[in-house]
């Protein structure tokens, strides 16, 4: 294993590659479950190039879908779970519910938020594109003003700064 550490609109970004090279992790700055750093493997700011330019076209607004391999590590349900919310348009959104229904699992909507909460590969695997059956915010690992950005920038109605930064000056008073 090998990690880099990029900068993005919604923070660094930690990118893991496993040793073919393959990209089995992309977490956000401050993530529910981001592993201890011995489980990073070393850094080599060389490693995923194409995952990179996919995020810096990405985020330019010139990228709505990523092609590069992933290699998520996880059940099979959650495998299954992440392979479906690749499925989901940019901008768009499905409910926990929706999706556990695609999946032939009606009643599997807390299963499949489970699975989401896990997904290692955020952004690219877009786990951001799920949201409470009412249609609220709810649930992301990386934070629900990092989702909220995401949407809005696949939206193209980003509000200004980051969320980070809206985040800071709004406990700063600001």
């Amino acid at each position: 294993m090998k990690h880099r550490v990029i900068d993005s609109p919604v923070g660094p970004l930690t990118l893991v590659v496993d040793d073919a090279g393959v990209l089995c992790a992309l977490y956000t700055d401050g993530q529910k479950y981001f592993p201890d750093a011995a489980r990073l493997g070393e850094r080599d700011d060389t490693v995923a190039p194409d995952a990179v330019a996919q995020l810096g076209e990405y985020f330019a607004g010139k990228r709505s879908e990523f092609d590069v391999e992933v290699a998520p590590r996880g059940t099979d349900f959650q495998k299954a779970v992440w392979a479906a919310l690749q499925q989901i348009p940019a901008g768009g959104t499905l409910t926990y519910g929706d999706l556990a229904r695609e999946l032939g699992r009606p009643g599997a909507s807390r299963a499949v938020g489970a699975a989401t909460g896990r997904n290692p590969i955020s952004i690219i695997v877009p786990c951001h594109r799920l949201v409470g059956a009412s249609g609220a915010m709810t649930g992301y690992a990386g934070g629900v003003d990092r989702k909220r950005w995401l949407l809005d920038h696949e939206r193209g109605t980003v509000r200004r700064g980051s969320p980070d930064a809206r985040a800071r000056a709004r406990s700063s008073g600001g």
